[in-house]
């Protein structure tokens, strides 16, 4: 056992929200309103923890089951895992949860007036993980991100009181264009899961096979294939980029630091040649830094 999953074992609240400095974007930095940092965090454990059972990424130990009241024997069935965290998320709502991290959530949800809806989605996105591991169409692996990106753009958006029906189109752009790029980035990852998230109908049109994703280096094809995906999360990434000149203040940085993230992660796959396969393409803080510049600057 690693030195994080013991402390994760230990605490796993901690451990969870540990993770946030991993992401593509920034989840809750120094700059914001003491108030908005807690909630947003809140609202990472709660994702973040929901895709750690979804992936069989919680540490060893049974801590979280324990926490859920599953048998730890029952740990690795992830639909009973998801089933017993769904029941905690209700008492969020109802009740008292087990969770440390669903505690933590619940003067959030007070405090922002928050529905049950948006994590529910999250939930249901990673069911479905369970239950479907290849995407036939684009709109497909799209309906995918309605459930497993778009809602935690809701949920920023709630947190600080700026929710409207366009900026909530316009998060649900970048969300999805976020996960998409995630999907590049983990290609290698997803596959060890059984799981591909590139369209069999695109990778037909690039005469991709299964077995050439499994490969140590991407070939023609598979390159191809990545820098059209690519091209449509950077469309996405520019047809929700008005959010950020929507809005004011620290909350506009938060939002270009979204778009920021997942405009250098595209770069970064860019720079390797479209070649994922070795391990997820990472772009550097100046290079982040410099996409924030742009994004802010509505250059993007």
């Amino acid at each position: 056992m690693t030195v994080t999953e013991t402390a994760h074992a230990v605490d796993p609240e901690r451990g969870t929200l540990d993770k946030a400095a991993g992401e593509n974007f920034p989840v809750a930095p120094f700059f914001l309103p003491r108030d908005w940092r807690t909630d947003l965090m809140a609202v990472y454990g709660f994702a973040r923890l929901v895709d750690d059972i979804g992936d069989g990424d919680l540490a060893p130990g049974g801590a979280d089951a324990r926490l859920l009241g599953v048998p730890t024997d029952r740990a690795d069935d992830r639909l009973l895992m998801l089933d017993a965290f769904e029941e905690d998320l209700r008492r969020v709502f109802d009740g008292t949860p087990r969770h440390p991290l669903l505690r933590r959530l619940g003067p959030t949800v007070r405090r922002r007036s928050l529905t049950p809806a948006p994590f529910l989605a999250l939930i249901a996105a990673n069911r479905q993980d369970q239950l479907v591991r290849r995407y036939e169409t684009y709109d497909d692996l799209l309906a995918y991100c309605e459930l497993s990106a778009n809602p935690v753009g809701h949920l920023v958006l709630a947190v600080t009181g700026t929710s409207t029906p366009e900026r909530i189109r316009c998060s649900d752009a970048i969300c999805t264009a976020l996960q998409i790029v995630e999907h590049l980035q983990d290609v290698a990852e997803d596959l060890s899961r059984d799981r591909i998230y590139l369209p069999a109908e695109d990778m037909k049109r690039f005469h991709v096979q299964e077995a050439d994703l499994a490969r140590e280096s991407a070939g023609a094809s598979v390159r191809a294939l990545v820098a059209y995906e690519a091209g449509r999360a950077r469309d996405l990434l520019d047809e929700g980029a008005p959010l950020v000149g929507s809005v004011h203040g620290r909350l506009r940085l938060l939002l270009a630091g979204f778009v920021a993230g997942g405009r250098a992660a595209l770069r970064a796959i860019t720079a390797a040649q479209y070649d994922v396969l070795p391990g997820p393409p990472k772009p550097g803080k100046a290079q982040l830094l410099r996409e924030v510049g742009v994004t802010l600057r509505g250059e993007g």
